[in-house]
């Protein structure tokens, strides 16, 4: 354990942490070093625990204190301070106390990721932080096995995707889909139906949809507001929908998902 006390805002030590609220700055953003920064004892106790290599803590001693059971044994340097003199370094007052970084592992292949799987969310333009980290959460909640991004997704891996997810993110196995919708291919050669979400007409309902896919399945959902492309739902074996009174035509994109989630994962 390597605990250090710093109190200077300009400690190079803590140089992973500085300013996250500067757009073109922050490490987990394009432009930036590519780090997965962890906020609040929650999220970096399951950070500490992931695959992801951690190269550093910062924040206030009792913080520290919370986590002193994850943090037994783990070699990486623990930087505490003051909370004035952390609100300097990252830029903001942080309520959460503590923050870690980490690098980021190879990116996991399309077999890793359905390896053993039942049930994943295949996602297209899906581009907005909260919801990609509301969706992560819901899919650690609701017993979905992976996560695989088509084109358009926002990186699951910023810090306020992590944030939202609570830090499920770090916990969900999730992969790209280079080819786009060509990728579907390879997941029914692993064997799993595809089921496009759509509100359009003569789909299929969701709580009949095991009856037509009663194996494993790929769930896909598009982005909020405008759905699916054409191109995906072709692409598609099936065609699902989440009934709805009249008048009520979508649902947040967490929310959809939740639901078609909870649904399979009863046995509907």
């Amino acid at each position: 354990m390597r605990v250090i006390h710093i109190d200077r805002r300009d400690d190079p030590r803590v140089d992973d942490f500085r300013d996250l609220s500067t757009a073109d700055r922050r490490p987990d953003r394009p432009g930036g070093r590519g780090l997965v920064i962890a906020e609040g004892t929650v999220v970096v106790s399951r950070l500490l625990a992931s695959r992801y290599p951690v190269r550093a803590l910062l924040g206030v001693e009792r913080r520290f204190a919370e986590l002193a059971d994850d943090l037994a044994g783990t070699d990486v340097p623990q930087y505490v301070t003051s909370a004035e003199t952390m609100a300097e370094v990252v830029g903001f007052h942080l309520n959460r106390g503590i923050l870690a970084v980490a690098d980021r592992p190879a990116p996991l292949t399309v077999a890793e990721v359905v390896a053993g799987a039942g049930t994943i969310a295949v996602l297209e333009g899906v581009g907005d932080h909260e919801n990609l980290g509301a969706l992560f959460r819901n899919a650690a909640a609701l017993g979905v096995d992976g996560v695989l991004l088509g084109p358009g997704c926002s990186d699951p891996l910023y810090r306020r995707s992590v944030r939202v997810s609570m830090g499920h993110v770090l916990r969900v196995p999730f992969g790209h889909l280079a080819d786009w919708p060509g990728g579907l291919d390879e997941l029914r050669a692993h064997g799993f139906a595809v089921a496009a979400f759509t509100p359009r007409p003569g789909s299929v309902p969701l709580r009949e949809l095991r009856k037509h896919a009663p194996g494993r399945v790929a769930l896909l959902f598009g982005a909020e507001g405008p759905g699916l492309t054409e191109t995906a739902l072709e692409a598609a074996d099936h065609a699902v929908r989440i009934p709805m009174p009249a008048g009520v035509d979508s649902l947040n994109i967490a929310t959809a998902a939740a639901v078609a989630f909870y649904e399979l994962a009863s046995g509907g």
